[in-house]
């Protein structure tokens, strides 16, 4: 069951749109075209301080922050990256700890893909947080080419440009094969 968020999460919200708009001015001067995107990055970079967007591909990096700056912005809502690219070594440590685990890789594949088929090693998936981010990028997330791709995830979403704006069906989980097309 979700938790509703708590009142140390609420207050860094209200930090971290504040330093939004001190760092608005700075921002300005800097790049004025961008100074919206600039101010919401470097705050929300103060606020999720662990996130890393180097890995990701150029159209998933730019869609991603286009899409929480929109958020943060229009509707208030703060999107941080829990992951985005890992390296092949990193998702298969990922995926056999896994197999680990559950005792198959057929189990393993409901939560981990391996490399050769993760949209992480790809460089278009997305792991955001918090749970109010993800419900945001889920409802407006298609006019940026992001999507929530798996029922069992409500974290995980990709870039995906090649679909024109019609969201790929959601799949169970990552380790069921796409549906084969008429």
């Amino acid at each position: 069951m979700d938790q509703p968020p708590t009142i140390r999460d609420r207050l860094f919200a209200v930090v971290t749109v504040f330093l939004a708009v001190v760092l608005l001015l700075p921002a300005l001067v800097w790049r004025p075209r961008r100074a919206r995107e600039l101010a919401c990055g470097w705050a929300l970079g103060l606020r999720f301080p662990a996130e890393d967007l180097t890995g990701l591909t150029d159209g998933a990096r730019a869609a991603f922050t286009t899409a929480r700056t929109e958020a943060f912005w229009r509707h208030g809502q703060l999107i941080g990256l829990t992951s985005g690219h890992r390296d092949p070594a990193a998702q298969q440590r990922l995926f056999d700890e896994e197999v680990r685990r559950c005792g198959s890789p057929a189990a393993a594949r409901l939560r981990v893909l391996p490399p050769a088929e993760s949209g992480h090693v790809a460089g278009i998936a997305l792991d955001v947080r918090p749970r109010e981010g993800a419900l945001w990028l889920e409802k407006h997330g298609a006019r940026h080419d992001l999507y929530r791709t798996y029922d069992n995830e409500w974290w995980h979403f990709e870039y995906r440009p090649e679909t024109h704006g019609v969201p790929p069906r959601r799949l169970p989980y990552p380790g069921v094969a796409e549906p084969a097309s008429c």
